[in-house]
């Protein structure tokens, strides 16, 4: 082993284990199932502001976009970058303060489907199992894609077969979030969001200086970029550059509607119930938006004239093109172009700390994610289901189970080595977008939503996000969370207008309208 490994890994080690300290430090602060998966609605402006967007940006915000960005996606990294920030802004602004409250008059909920069943008096469960059956399956997905981009790091910077870095990925996420709940996971987002805001920022200035400054940067990926459309780096790079070309209209239109996930992420909004204090919500909201604009800022800088950098130091990534002195790392390998960018920026040591960023969004999105699936699983099928009078002490032993289970099965579909951060985290962004976006927004600001509509608009959307996803040509380009978010909404409105308004629901909604903040 080299110093530089040694260095690099002793980074990783440290920062792994500061990840289980904060898990261990917090599992004796778990006393009940509010604690568990709410911290027990306790926690300020600057933990939530850090932790809902880290687990929002998760390896794809230091991977998958940048990725995207290195093969000449400027323009959809650019849309998805603004309707990622604008659906940020107007969740912070329409939904956060509002479901807090709401969340806290009706029953006071703290998962999103007991949110949901309480809010519409659904007496049959069926909202219960249906938005269960949806979380389950969108979040093992999107655990998936962290644990890829576990395993991607860890082979490009210790050169690991895949299977160990899945395995490590997932022993230290597990570690932490089943010991420390949602204080834990709160916690190490708010460190891990802070060291992806360090690492973008201190990243980006010493690239745009290492490459001359702005214009010679400018300068230099245009001719990458005709390089690349002329054919001098092979076919892989030829057809990703001349298709982003060609980016049209409706592209950038369904790239945008990456905005509506933000409305239905259980993740993400759980966050918003969490906050101590509804006037905290405007300074996490500050600080959350401030974010985004410089992390998205350092992604695009970093993802575009990577192409550049690497090149100049003889990397080529996402070609098997044999070129004379550039050493091609393959096909599907865009997706490192941060990580091979560190190895070359930084001492060893420093570029492993900065290289735990890329472990931080993983892990701070996988931990938020079984959190919110085992919650579903423990507190709304278990206890809301199945064993009512369960103690708070078995709904987190049946909860911390869910994350072990949903956890593995995460871990086989990881298994493949050409799986896509960007691929994986799109479809489960969508489901979740597509089908719970309009039913919250419909909680929160119209009375006369009805269960029999939350039920039908929830199945419609999930049916519509699915099937969109595998149809391809013409119209089913565009993204599936808009026709899936847009079946929802209808389908709720009408077939709430077409069955009876519950009074009491009625009665409990004017009580949420008149809350005080």
């Amino acid at each position: 082993m080299t110093s530089q490994m040694f260095a690099m890994m002793l980074a990783f080690i440290l920062y792994l284990g500061l990840m289980v300290f904060v898990g261990l430090r917090n599992a004796k602060r778990n006393n009940s199932a509010s604690d568990f998966f709410l911290g027990g609605r306790k926690l300020g402006p600057w933990v939530t502001a850090l932790s809902a967007e880290a687990s929002d940006s998760s390896a794809w915000l230091l991977m998958g976009l940048p990725g995207l960005c290195y093969l000449g996606g400027f323009k959809e990294t650019f849309w998805t970058a603004i309707g990622l920030i604008v659906g940020t802004y107007l969740a912070w602004l329409f939904i956060a303060k509002k479901l807090r409250k709401c969340s806290i008059t009706f029953g006071d909920s703290i998962t999103i489907p007991e949110f949901l069943t309480n809010r519409f008096q659904d007496k049959s469960h069926l909202l219960t199992i249906i938005s269960v059956f949806f979380i389950v399956i969108f979040f093992t997905i999107y655990t998936a894609s962290g644990f890829v981009a576990c395993a991607k790091l860890f082979r490009s910077v210790f050169g690991l077969k895949w299977g160990y870095g899945l395995a490590i990925g997932f022993v230290i996420i597990l570690s932490y979030t089943i010991l420390g709940g949602y204080r834990a996971v709160c916690t190490t987002d708010f460190i891990q969001g802070a060291l992806i805001f360090i690492a973008f920022v201190v990243s980006s200035i010493f690239i745009v200086i290492a490459l001359g400054g702005f214009g010679n940067s400018v300068e230099q990926v245009q001719n990458f970029t005709d390089k690349a459309i002329s054919g001098e780096f092979g076919k892989e790079m030829l057809e990703a550059f001349t298709a982003n070309k060609s980016y049209s209209a409706l592209s950038a239109i369904s790239a945008f509607s990456w905005c509506l996930g933000y409305f239905g992420m259980p993740h993400i909004i759980v966050r918003f119930m969490g906050i101590r204090s509804n006037k905290e919500i405007k300074t996490a909201r500050r600080i959350g938006i401030i974010w985004m604009i410089i992390s998205y800022i350092g992604t695009f800088i970093i993802g575009t004239l990577g192409t550049v950098f690497l090149y100049k130091h003889g990397i080529l990534l996402g070609t098997n093109s044999v070129i004379e002195g550039i050493n091609s790392l393959g096909a599907g390998t865009q997706e490192a172009v941060f990580s091979e960018s560190m190895k070359l920026m930084y001492p060893a040591f420093i570029a492993g700390i900065f290289l735990c960023a890329i472990l931080a969004a993983s892990m701070s999105t996988a931990d938020s994610q079984l959190l919110s699936a085992s919650s579903a699983i423990g507190q709304d099928i278990f206890k809301g289901l199945l064993k009512k009078d369960a103690s708070d002490k078995t709904v987190l032993l049946v909860s911390r189970i869910s994350v072990f289970v949903i956890a593995l099965i995460g871990l086989l579909l990881a298994t493949n080595p050409n799986s896509s951060i960007f691929g994986l985290v799109s479809f489960a962004w969508s489901g979740f977008g597509g089908t719970f976006g309009p039913l919250i927004l419909l909680a929160l600001y119209w009375k006369r939503t009805t269960a029999a509509g939350a039920i039908a608009g929830l199945i419609c959307g999930g049916i519509t996000d699915v099937v969109w996803h595998y149809l391809k040509g013409g119209i089913f380009n565009v993204y599936e969370i808009l026709p899936a978010f847009i079946v929802c909404l209808l389908v709720t409105v009408i077939v709430s207008l077409c069955t009876k308004e519950n009074e009491e629901v009625s009665k409990k909604f004017d009580e949420y309208k008149a809350m005080k903040d």
